[in-house]
């Protein structure tokens, strides 16, 4: 009878909510995880379509009592969402690998100004989760009576914890979960929209000759500058209005191939279904000439009015489903948020202004780390705000036009150094021109009506995020100075070795699987491995067998492709080989265990289950980098992988030995 595997309590709640771990070997695996432009329209989407809730809202009540400009003001954001999202288009095409405005300030402007563009993102997507779930949870309990109202708070964590729990699992199963919201809020804003134009498509001219005529008014009243610095103040104030537009850029890895193509489509079912809607809702709250309430959102007036005519049953039963189904899609738009943020951040730890541990995937081949961390940071803010959305909203659609205007401004620069290759660079050129243009002003605007209000605050949080990630930058540049100063010095051993027959060792040892055997952890062909290896040799005269051991790190940086995968395990199998000819350089029968995987420990672990099967008089190595001047802080950076490694062989019962190699400011 076999001995059946205790399964812990933690992993049976850890499989339960989160599921088994995907395996890389799976021929499918990227087909199973990534989305058609549908799905991604439903996950990235999400975030633009429920801005209609807020942001035309927010336009119409700048106006103040000159409602009729209304159209003035939807036309000018109807071309700005496809401005932006022509733009976006054009980053997508250049960064087929995912763009973003993390890695087009990056790589078109400099490192630092991309440093600066992702840190606004990461706290633009920070309040796009708390925001989203605050104004949701709003939505539900404006339907309860108000001694229930203490319990929001409680719920807006709970949904956060939630969403966080779903991502943990995947994004696809994240996506599949919350489609039906996102389709009940599409259909019934279909029906609105569209009633609302055919049952006053008699009234479409009083419309459009009121708005000249209350332009004329204004005029008189107002001023021409005055005219026009109303308008601008409406058109700045929704903003968020244009939020989620550069989600897909963002994500280009997470979809189906051709990436690109599956990338364009999906900013333009996201460009038209939100330029749609907002134009739709604009138009419908002239028609029905809609009053702003101090009690009630626009949205919930204007549904008011549109069915004033219908029987009270049926009425009510259109207002919930509507009201509900924008509720409950601002708990989605929460998603763009858990899908963008961990990427930004993913990214940015690859260029070491994160600690990379937040580039490492999980099982389940999500930044798990990052999810967590967004998650937590929202929960944070949102017991900060006490949930209070209007207090959010000020904070709110900032940061994104930061990355915005940095992200056109590269691409600006961009059309222009490659106008001797290009042949269209003039097009490409005024389009980003045009965006960049609009973000900027928009910016200006912005900063400046809320700065006071308490849009300083998301400026300080920003430059404070800013800080952390430049220190964290000055850590790793200064240990990687260190590194490379020690690689260059064994690299300097090790040709001095292999060029001279002096040092050429007589010995040569046969295959023997029960004489003693080292097997060394490796980490590439570099100084740790190498000094390791000669250390062993020096100290320990009982080894015959010389193994080398490596696992090919998959982050989020290389979990691209098929193609990337096996590029990362030929680069691992050339590492092996060097290593293997300088132990039989030395005489000693060498040879090499791999793999590739997420967690290298328990990839480690399997390894050397291989390894004791073979060989069974095996001791275990791992090289260990002791900085100077290491503070708990700075250690907390690196990923202490020798010391999870150490954890698993020694719960298989196997020996392992940590060398420790102590590095000096002055080699």
């Amino acid at each position: 009878m076999k001995n059946k595997i205790e399964i812990s309590f933690w992993e049976k709640t850890k499989l339960f909510l989160i599921g088994k771990g995907r395996n890389l070997k799976d021929d499918n695996i990227f087909h199973r995880m990534t989305l058609i432009a549908f799905f991604a329209w439903i996950g990235l989407g999400s975030d633009g379509l429920s801005s209609s809730c807020y942001g035309p809202e927010e336009s119409y009540r700048a106006l103040g009592g000159y409602h009729h400009l209304t159209v003035f003001v939807a036309i000018a954001i109807v071309l700005t969402i496809f401005i932006i999202s022509t733009s976006y288009s054009q980053i997508i095409k250049l960064f087929p690998s995912g763009g973003g405005g993390y890695r087009v300030a990056t790589k078109l402007l400099s490192p630092n100004l991309g440093m600066i563009s992702g840190c606004s993102l990461i706290v633009d997507y920070i309040l796009t989760i708390a925001i989203s779930i605050a104004s949701g949870t709003d939505a539900l309990f404006s339907f309860l009576p108000p001694q229930y109202h203490y319990l929001k708070i409680f719920v807006t964590v709970s949904g956060i914890v939630v969403l966080i729990l779903l991502n943990l699992r995947g994004i696809k199963e994240s996506v599949f979960s919350l489609m039906p919201i996102f389709i009940i809020f599409v259909l019934s804003h279909i029906f609105l929209i569209t009633y609302s134009l055919f049952s006053h498509v008699n009234e479409m001219g009083t419309v459009i000759h009121g708005s000249i005529l209350e332009l004329h008014q204004a005029r008189k009243s107002l001023g021409m500058f005055g005219v026009m610095a109303l308008i601008m103040r409406s058109y700045s104030m929704g903003a968020g209005t244009y939020t989620g537009l550069e989600a897909v850029s963002n994500s280009v890895p997470i979809l189906k191939e051709p990436r690109v193509k599956t990338g364009l489509v999906t900013m333009r079912y996201m460009a038209f279904s939100l330029a749609i809607t907002v134009l739709g809702l604009f138009i419908a709250y002239s028609l029905f000439e809609v009053q702003p309430s101090a009690t009630k959102t626009l949205n919930a007036v204007l549904l008011e009015n549109f069915t004033s005519q219908w029987s009270s049953g049926i009425a009510t039963v259109f207002i919930l489903i509507t009201l509900i189904s924008e509720a409950a899609l601002l708990f989605v738009a929460a998603q763009t948020g858990f899908l963008d943020g961990p990427r930004v951040i993913a990214s940015m730890a690859s260029d070491n202004w994160f600690p990379r541990k937040f580039a490492v995937l999980s099982d389940r081949l999500v930044t798990s780390n990052g999810i967590v961390f967004m998650g937590i940071m929202a929960i944070i803010m949102l017991l900060l705000t006490g949930g209070a959305v209007n207090i959010l909203i000020v904070l709110y659609s900032i940061n994104v036009f930061v990355t915005f205007a940095l992200s056109q401004a590269g691409m600006v620069r961009h059309w222009w150094l490659e106008r001797k290759t290009i042949k269209s660079w003039k097009s490409k050129l005024m389009i980003n021109f045009i965006g960049l243009s609009l973000t900027l002003f928009i910016l200006i605007m912005v900063v400046t009506i809320k700065f006071k209000e308490g849009g300083w605050v998301t400026i300080l949080i920003t430059s404070a995020l800013v800080f952390l990630v430049t220190r964290i930058k000055k850590h790793y540049n200064y240990a990687g100075k260190l590194i490379g100063r020690f690689n260059t010095k064994v690299f300097g051993q090790v040709d001095e070795i292999l060029s001279t027959e002096r040092h050429t060792i007589s010995k040569s040892f046969s295959f023997d699987t029960e004489r003693e055997t080292a097997a060394v952890c490796v980490s590439g062909y570099n100084g740790l491995g190498i000094d390791t290896f000669f250390r062993i040799t020096e100290r320990f005269n009982e080894f015959k067998n010389i193994i080398f051991i490596e696992v090919g790190m998959v982050d989020a940086a290389n979990f691209r492709g098929e193609e990337e995968l096996e590029r990362l395990e030929n680069q691992v199998k050339s590492d092996l080989d060097k290593y293997q000819k300088l132990a039989e350089h030395f005489g000693y029968f060498s040879e090499c265990y791999h793999s590739i995987g997420t967690d290298i420990a328990d990839e480690v672990k399997e390894l050397s289950k291989k390894v004791m099967n073979k060989y069974i008089n095996t001791t275990f190595f791992v090289g260990q980098f002791i900085l100077p001047k290491s503070t708990a802080l700075q250690r907390s950076l690196h990923n202490q992988t020798q010391y999870a490694i150490q954890n698993r062989l020694s719960h298989k019962g196997f020996i392992m030995v940590m060398i420790p190699i102590r590095f000096y400011e002055h080699l």
